[in-house]
């Protein structure tokens, strides 16, 4: 008990700092709400298209708008979260979510569905990934790693759990009535979790690490700089993603054999992402980041390069995947290895904002793209050359950047006078 404490002291946190409740509690919440929020209406997209007449673009183009409105929402939303933690914001975000699915649910016509998904889009802001994240990055500290790696790969079941059981759902439901169900889930399970396992006093930020320059570090030049880098990734890893089916199509696999390369991806992803603690310990921030995202850029040119055989493509389809669960971790703790955890919701809403914008934008922008470039093996050499700039951007980045170590140091329990986010 002693070595708890000692240990609870030299972190900075306390031993209250991580209530046990709360690692299983997110993992369970951002299991069902990837699931229901995000995961469900491809699913259901055409039942509703069927049911209702409005045509595909149009109802995409509504949840495409939910992601831009999250990705928005996430910069105050991320300012909420440093001062006063995630009960309020995670548990809040959890009752909009429920409503905005009852809401497009409920939908007579399309500008309401749009409104909906609107909502939805506040509701993701506040529930997915980014303030489970700044929850963790708190209260976990210098473990902060293997916290985020195990919330990570339960949020990669969400699409195994949840997409069979709505197509089941829908098999003898209307797709209305299956997304009542699934609201009936999602604020059985979400709101109880966040409002009761989220309870632990919020720990003082650590406070801000010394430096020479007075520039904010949202304003200055290795921040701008990575943004650029993850924002073009992002659209790189995006458009891959939502291309891989019809590239494969194009070389002569069947629609099914795509989508298990495309499910095989999915499972790389998830292997990736257990591999990441190792390569946090063992290399830097800025030549993991580099080397992650120039792989990304490999990965998708072996897949415009090479014609097949089959397997040798779902290799490389399972390759890419791997890149790409490194890639979520290496995002998710790209403020604190640079700039530490003091303002991490605020930065991390700042710099994720461009990237979440243009991975909403992907799969559009990849379609209307691979036609005039000639199909799509076209296309991924062009994205292959997109992450390769995007590399570049990232070691240009690197300067001027301390990377913040992983201190057991006893950090004061003031903020940095002139902090400033």
């Amino acid at each position: 008990m002693q070595h708890a404490q000692a240990d609870a002291v030299a972190t900075g946190t306390g031993v209250r700092s991580r209530p046990r409740a709360v690692l299983p509690a997110l993992c369970i919440t951002q299991i069902t709400s990837w699931g229901i929020v995000y995961y469900a209406f491809p699913v259901l997209l055409p039942h509703l298209t069927a049911d209702t007449g409005w045509s595909a673009n149009a109802a995409t183009a509504a949840f495409s708008l939910a992601l831009i409105v999250s990705a928005l929402a996430g910069i105050p939303i991320g300012r909420i979260l440093d001062r006063r933690g995630p009960r309020a914001v995670m548990t809040a975000g959890s009752v909009i979510a429920a409503v905005a699915i009852l809401l497009i649910a409920a939908a007579p016509n399309l500008p309401v569905f749009t409104c909906g998904w609107v909502l939805a889009g506040i509701a993701m802001s506040a529930t997915f990934y980014p303030p489970a994240f700044a929850a963790l990055t708190r209260w976990w500290g210098p473990d902060r790693v293997r916290a985020l790696t195990i919330v990570t790969l339960a949020g990669g079941l969400a699409s195994t759990v949840f997409a069979p059981l709505t197509a089941t759902l829908a098999e003898h439901l209307s797709w209305r009535t299956t997304y009542i169900v699934l609201a009936v889930i999602l604020a059985a399970v979400t709101i109880p979790a966040h409002a009761f396992a989220l309870r632990a006093p919020w720990p003082p930020a650590p406070p801000a690490s010394p430096s020479a320059s007075r520039t904010p570090v949202a304003r200055s030049r290795p921040f701008l700089l990575l943004a650029v880098a993850f924002t073009l990734s992002g659209f790189a890893m995006y458009a891959v993603v939502m291309g891989l089916i019809p590239l494969l199509t194009e070389r002569g696999a069947s629609a099914t054999t795509a989508a298990w390369a495309l499910g095989l991806g999915g499972a790389g992803q998830t292997l990736g992402r257990t591999l990441y603690t190792g390569l946090s310990v063992r290399t830097s921030v800025t030549t993991r980041t580099v080397v992650l995202i120039i792989m990304g850029g490999m990965t998708t040119a072996a897949l415009a390069l090479v014609p097949g055989p089959l397997p040798l493509l779902l290799v490389l389809a399972v390759l890419a995947g791997v890149v790409r669960g490194n890639l979520t971790l290496l995002q998710a703790t790209a403020v604190t290895d640079r700039w530490g955890a003091t303002h991490y919701g605020c930065l991390s809403g700042l710099l994720g904002a461009p990237a979440h914008i243009s991975a909403a934008l992907a799969p559009w922008a990849g379609a209307a793209l691979a036609g005039p470039l000639g199909g799509y093996p076209y296309l991924f050499a062009a994205l292959a050359v997109l992450s390769i700039v995007a590399a570049c951007l990232a070691l240009s980045a690197s300067r001027g950047v301390h990377a913040q170590p992983l201190s057991r140091s006893v950090p004061s329990r003031k903020p940095a006078s002139g902090s400033r986010a």
